[in-house]
């Protein structure tokens, strides 16, 4: 038994090692991977060139970081990983998809030393004395810090969507009101969009411009932008422009009960939330009464029984 466990700890702790390095390590790709590969750098070209602009490593850390975030990003693809919806939280929040896998690995790198640190303080304390407790600690560690950044991203990107969902709402008014006035439809799209300068019109006014150099349409632009983002819609925004995109009256019609739709559900989202405070503020507010006939109750309770 005493035998029995140093080496199953080496055993478990050297194909964590194997399984890590080879995952790292450069590996002969396919002709479906490099295909696959230089298909999906084709289509997000230009959103990898806005997600990596001013964001440059540097240093030694940077260039390592950099790396890693390569070497992963390269064996998610020959793995066949897409991560769809991770990717579009990430383009929600602008961020580059290799720093975002870089820091996976180094958090989880980190989390398989934190473990077993952390057990040799607790046991400098007195506590535990098995050795196959830090590398469950390890272990444990490690996929908890993995986890952390998706939990993070996809906090933060719903945040952005509710924003940007909102702007939506605003933008498909101007429009309404651009079509009012005489515009065409293009016209009407890129001048509400030249309203404001907050990051959501922006980023529909980048896609509108990117859709005249293409020359696609700009509805189909707006689709795609709803494709990349996880945004379902600036989706259904695409699909019924492309539907009554000629005539004119329809679209105002189309467009005006949207935005009228996106702000009934604005509302009823934020009465449900205020519905979920006001009930997580009577909970608080029943245990903190429980709490204080606990301190009224127990002194009497103690001399009755005389404990």
């Amino acid at each position: 038994m005493n035998l029995t466990m140093p080496v199953l700890i080496g055993a478990i702790t050297g194909l964590g090692i194997y399984a890590l390095v080879r995952a790292l390590m450069p590996s002969k790709r396919s002709a479906v991977a490099q295909v696959a590969r230089i298909d999906a750098m084709r289509a997000r070209g230009a959103a990898y060139e806005s997600a990596h602009r001013g964001e440059t490593d540097t240093g030694r850390l940077g260039t390592v970081r950099s790396q890693v975030g390569r070497r992963v990003a390269e064996f998610y693809m020959q793995q066949g990983w897409e991560q769809r919806s991770l990717r579009a939280d990430l383009a929600v929040l602008d961020r580059s998809w290799e720093r975002f896998l870089a820091t996976k690995v180094l958090l989880s790198a980190a989390g398989l030393f934190f473990g077993p640190f952390l057990f040799a303080i607790v046991w400098t304390l007195g506590f535990g004395s098995s050795p196959i407790i830090p590398v469950w600690l390890a272990l444990l560690f490690a996929g908890i810090f993995f986890i952390l950044p998706d939990v993070e991203v996809r906090r933060d990107a719903a945040e952005k969507r509710r924003d940007l969902r909102r702007v939506i709402g605003a933008y498909l008014d101007l429009v309404s009101m651009s079509l009012a006035g005489g515009r065409g439809l293009p016209e009407a799209l890129m001048a509400a969009a030249e309203v404001s300068d907050g990051w959501a019109t922006q980023r529909i006014r980048n896609a509108l411009a990117d859709a005249r150099i293409t020359g696609i349409s700009q509805w189909q632009a707006l689709g795609s932008l709803g494709e990349e983002l996880g945004v379902e819609e600036l989706k259904d925004l695409s699909a019924s422009l492309a539907l009554v995109a000629d005539d004119g009256a329809k679209v105002r019609e189309s467009l005006a009960s949207r935005a009228e739709t996106m702000r009934h559900r604005e509302l009823a989202e934020i009465e449900g939330s205020a519905g979920e405070k006001s009930q997580s503020m009577l909970v608080a507010q029943l245990l903190l009464c429980a709490g204080f006939l606990v301190f009224l109750i127990f002194p009497a309770a103690m001399r009755v029984f005389q404990v």
